[in-house]
């Protein structure tokens, strides 16, 4: 779908017209914003399968609710939220802890090098600390450091999408990171005694 200058529509247009119906214009809201809506929903859920369900709902809700979208905000945040509700209440309705399984993108080294068996192999384990260290924290703290750092939210749309003031997301990701933080040393003192 293109402007009459044969530009792509930017994203506010797309809003626009997909509140007024056009479901060509919600079609290319969905394919923007599918894959960070599924990695929201799995920090939630914990599980793929559930993670699916609830974009696949937090988008059909989103679709039905978009009358009562404010005209000029950001989609990604206000979609997040609505998503992020749907993945909460199907894990509290399953029953089940969430989980956290993050699948970090191993790092690139310059040109085509391959990195070593013994940096593959300490990549990996400092890799599932982490993990193991996301997974002990709460939800909130959570989605607040996943916005920040896979998701590279700004803290305006971290505010939207966590429905708070933007002093708030400043001092919930600070003091996420430092749970974050005490988590890794614990997790370090206790390979440590196992050693």
């Amino acid at each position: 779908m293109r402007s009459m200058e044969g530009r792509p529509l930017e994203e506010s247009q797309l809003v626009e017209l997909a509140r007024r119906g056009d479901a060509d214009a919600y079609e290319r809201l969905v394919r923007q914003h599918q894959d960070v809506a599924f990695r929201a929903a799995y920090l939630v859920a914990g599980d793929a399968g559930e993670a699916e369900e609830a974009v696949q709902v937090g988008f059909i809700n989103a679709y039905y609710a978009l009358d009562r979208f404010r005209p000029g905000a950001p989609f990604r945040p206000w979609l997040l939220r609505i998503v992020t509700n749907e993945a909460r209440n199907r894990r509290r309705s399953a029953g089940r802890r969430a989980r956290l399984a993050l699948h970090a993108a191993g790092a690139q080294l310059p040109g085509d090098a391959a990195p070593s068996p013994e940096t593959v192999a300490l990549g990996s384990e400092r890799q599932q600390e982490l993990l193991t260290a996301l997974e002990a924290l709460t939800e909130r703290d959570r989605l607040v450091i996943a916005y920040r750092y896979f998701f590279d939210m700004s803290e305006a749309e971290m505010a939207e999408a966590l429905a708070c003031p933007a002093g708030t997301v400043k001092s919930r990701l600070s003091r996420a990171l430092g749970k974050l933080r005490a988590q890794m040393t614990e997790l370090g003192k206790l390979e440590g005694e196992q050693l």
